[in-house]
């Protein structure tokens, strides 16, 4: 069935698009959550959620727009880490939302120390041409946050009702 292919390729897609992007160019394309949210939109009543609890993962998803947002604002993440995020929230029931801020957090600040190690040491020259290695060397640049968000993400996705639709 086309829905079920749908389900078990839009998110897991979009969330190792978004990781790739992050990693090899530092942003998060806005065609990204657009298609997450897009997505959401069309299959959400095809796995059974009730209007009610479509409103709840929007409203979930408007609240961490808004957090993201904020922490934009604070220069701690992203404009489109902050977008990822709310896209994401917006697939997550209660229980798959708990598990996904937790999961994110912890890959981001393992991912955080990794890369302060990585740049703590001299960047082969031989790695200095590939412009991806050496943007993520250079101390001035941020941490590539969607890598944790997107795994976060992939990892909280087993406990969504998309994929207990599938009977997974």
């Amino acid at each position: 069935m086309i829905q079920d292919l749908l389900i078990v390729t839009v998110f897991p897609a979009c969330m190792a698009f978004a990781a790739a992007m992050d990693l090899t160019t530092m942003t998060v394309p806005n065609r990204i959550p657009l298609v997450l949210v897009i997505g959401f939109a069309c299959l959400a009543p095809f796995v059974g959620l009730s209007l009610t609890e479509i409103g709840f993962q929007t409203a979930a998803a408007m609240v961490a727009l808004f957090i993201g947002f904020g922490m934009f604002a604070m220069g701690w993440i992203g404009g489109g880490d902050a977008k990822l995020f709310a896209a994401t929230v917006l697939w997550l029931s209660p229980e798959a939302l708990l598990t996904y801020v937790f999961v994110s957090a912890l890959l981001g600040g393992v991912l955080t120390l990794l890369l302060l190690a990585y740049r703590s040491y001299p960047l082969p020259p031989f790695m200095m041409s590939h412009g991806w290695i050496y943007r993520l060397h250079q101390p001035q640049e941020g941490v590539p946050y969607g890598i944790a968000l997107a795994a976060g993400g992939l990892i909280a996705y087993s406990g969504t009702p998309f994929m207990a639709a599938l009977g997974a």
